[in-house]
C-alpha cells in the first residue's frame, strides 16, 4: 500500500504515531505543506518562520532528501499528490487549532469520499482534550483539579521506535523544495537569534539530555532565576513536534531522581497540556477574554509606551533584559516573560494582545495554545488566572530572581559597570556613581517611561472601574 504522510507540527521520525502506522503499511510519500489558506492571525510569525526552514532541512536530511515540500492549499494539494502518485491512504497527526481542527475536517472527508483511507492520531499531547474533562463532561477552568486528574491518569508509554533504514519512499518527482517555501529572511538576522539553537529532532533530544545531565536537579528553585538557566529550553522543540511528551516524560522519569525537582517538571508539561485543553474547548483563546468581565477594561492606547516595552527601552532594566533577550535569541526566560508581562499589561495599561501578538512575531517557540493562554494568564483575564492585584513589581523582582545581575548586564550592557545596589533603580545612582559607571540616565540609559507605584495604583483603579462597568 503506498500512504502519504502529511507532516505538521510532528517535524520528527521517533514516536511519531502516524508516520508510524504509515510506514508499516508499505511505501511512504512524505509530505510537507506550507497552507497558503491559513489565516493571517495565525500564520507563523517570524522567528518561528526561521526555527521552521531549520528543522524542515534537519528532517529532510533525515530522509534522504525524500521530503516532499510545497507551498499552497493542503485542501487541494493533497488530492492532488494522491491521484499523481497512486496513493491509497493519508495519515497525519492531529493539530488543536480551531482553524486546523476546520480545515482537516474537511480535507479527512472529502478524501474518504475519493476513497481512499485516511487516518489521524495524536502525536502532540500526553492526552487528548476530550478526554481531561470533568465527570459531568465539562472542561477544567482551574489548573489544580486539571493536574490531579492527569496526574491520576499518567502513565509513561515506551515512545515509538520506527527502523528508519526500513522506511520505503514513494518515488516521486516533486522540484520544489525548501526555498519555494520562502521561510528565511531576505536578510539574514535569524543566523544570530539561532545561534544557541539546534532546531530539529538531534537538536531536541541533545537539549533534554543536556537539561537532565545539568538542569534538573536544581529544577524547582533553579527555573525562577534566569542566569542560572535551569530551564529545559524545549519548548520550541515541542512545538515544532521534533520531540513528543512522551519521549520527554519517559527521559525525564527514567533518567533523573523522582523528588520535588522531577515532579515541578512534570506540572510544567501538564501546564501545556492545560493550555491546549483550554484552546479545544474555548476556540476564541486567541481572541476573547475568557473573563468576559474584561471586556469592561479601560485599556489605554500609547503606542510610545508600547514602542519603548518592545525594544527593551522601558527604564526599568530586567523588563528590558528580557524584551532584549526575545529579539536577539527568539526565546525569554520564563519568570522574565512574567514580569514583563505584568509590565506591560498592569504598568502599562496596554491590553494583553499587544503582548501576544509580539511574542508570536519574536518566539521561537510561538504556540497557539500556550502563547494565548499564558497572556491571559497575565492579564487576570483566563481560566484560573493570576489576580489582576498580583502586579510584579520590576525593581523588586530584578533583585530578587537576578541578585547579581549577571541576566541584567548580559543584554543591557550599558550598566554593566554600575553597582549591584542601583542596578534596579538606576535613576536613583548619585551622580557621580553612574557617571564613573558611564551611565547619563536619559542619555546611555532612559529614564523610566511610568513610576511603579503610581502606575500600580492607577491599574487597580482602572480595575475596579472595570468591575463597576461589569456590574452596571
Amino acid at each position: 500500500m503506498r500512504t502519504l504522510h502529511w507532516f505538521r507540527n510532528d517535524l520528527r521520525l521517533q514516536d511519531n504515531p502516524a508516520l508510524l502506522a504509515a510506514c508499516q503499511q508499505g511505501e511512504v510519500l512524505p509530505v510537507f505543506i506550507l497552507d497558503t489558506d491559513e489565516p493571517a492571525r495565525s500564520a507563523l510569525g517570524g522567528a518561528s518562520r526561521a526555527w521552521l526552514h531549520r528543522s524542515l532541512t534537519a528532517l529532510n536530511a533525515s530522509l534522504n532528501n525524500n521530503l516532499v515540500m510545497l507551498k499552497g492549499s493542503a485542501q487541494a494539494l493533497i488530492p492532488d499528490l494522491c491521484g499523481r502518485y497512486e496513493i491509497e491512504a493519508v495519515t497525519w497527526n492531529r493539530g488543536y487549532e480551531p482553524w486546523t481542527i476546520q480545515r482537516d475536517s474537511g480535507l479527512k472527508t472529502a478524501l474518504k469520499v475519493s476513497g481512499l483511507s485516511v487516518a489521524s492520531f495524536n502525536g502532540a499531547l500526553l492526552f487528548e482534550p476530550w478526554d481531561t474533562v470533568k465527570k459531568d463532561g465539562n472542561p477544567y477552568r482551574v489548573y489544580t483539579p486539571f493536574y490531579k486528574h492527569c496526574m491520576a491518569n499518567l502513565s509513561t508509554r515506551a515512545p515509538g521506535v520506527l527502523n528508519t533504514d526500513r522506511i520505503q519512499v514513494v518515488p516521486h518527482e516533486e522540484q520544489a523544495g525548501l526555498e519555494s517555501l520562502a521561510l528565511r529572511p531576505q536578510v539574514a538576522w535569524d543566523d544570530a537569534m539561532l545561534m544557541d539553537w539546534m532546531p530539529g529532532e538531534q537538536g531536541a533530544q541533545r537539549r533534554l539530555q543536556h537539561f537532565l545531565a545539568t538542569g534538573m536537579g536544581d529544577y524547582r528553585e533553579g527555573r525562577d532565576f534566569p542566569a542560572k538557566r535551569s530551564v529545559s529550553g524545549l519548548s520550541p522543540h515541542l512545538h515544532f513536534g521534533e520531540i513528543s511528551p512522551h519521549q520527554v516524560l519517559a527521559s525525564a522519569r527514567a533518567e533523573s531522581p523522582s523528588d520535588d525537582n522531577q515532579a515541578h517538571f512534570i506540572k510544567e508539561l501538564v501546564w501545556r497540556e492545560f493550555s491546549y485543553n483550554l484552546l479545544y474547548h474555548f476556540p476564541t483563546l486567541q481572541e476573547k477574554n475568557l473573563q468576559a468581565k474584561f471586556d469592561h477594561f479601560p485599556w489605554e492606547g500609547n503606542e510610545a509606551f508600547l514602542k519603548a516595552w518592545q525594544a527593551g527601552q522601558t527604564g526599568y532594566p530586567i523588563v528590558d533584559a528580557g524584551m532584549r533577550e526575545l529579539w536577539q535569541t527568539g526565546s525569554m526566560h520564563n519568570r522574565v516573560r512574567m514580569i514583563v508581562a505584568s509590565f506591560l499589561i498592569k504598568n502599562l495599561k496596554l491590553h494583553w494582545h499587544h503582548g501576544e501578538r509580539w511574542f508570536w512575531d519574536c518566539l521561537v517557540d510561538a504556540d497557539l495554545a500556550s502563547n494565548s493562554a499564558s497572556w491571559q494568564w497575565c492579564a487576570g483575564s483566563g481560566a484560573d488566572a493570576a489576580p489582576y492585584f498580583r502586579i510584579f513589581n520590576p525593581i523588586t523582582q530584578g533583585q530578587r530572581f537576578d541578585p547579581d545581575g549577571e541576566y541584567t548586564r548580559r543584554y543591557v550592557p550599558e550598566l554593566k559597570r554600575l553597582p549591584n545596589k542601583y542596578l534596579y533603580e538606576p535613576w536613583a545612582c548619585p551622580v557621580e556613581i553612574s557617571r564613573a559607571a558611564g551611565v547619563v540616565i536619559g542619555e546611555d540609559y532612559p529614564a523610566p517611561i511610568v513610576e511603579v507605584k503610581a502606575s500600580r495604583e492607577a491599574a487597580l483603579a482602572a480595575f475596579s472601574e472595570m468591575k463597576r462597568r461589569a456590574e452596571g
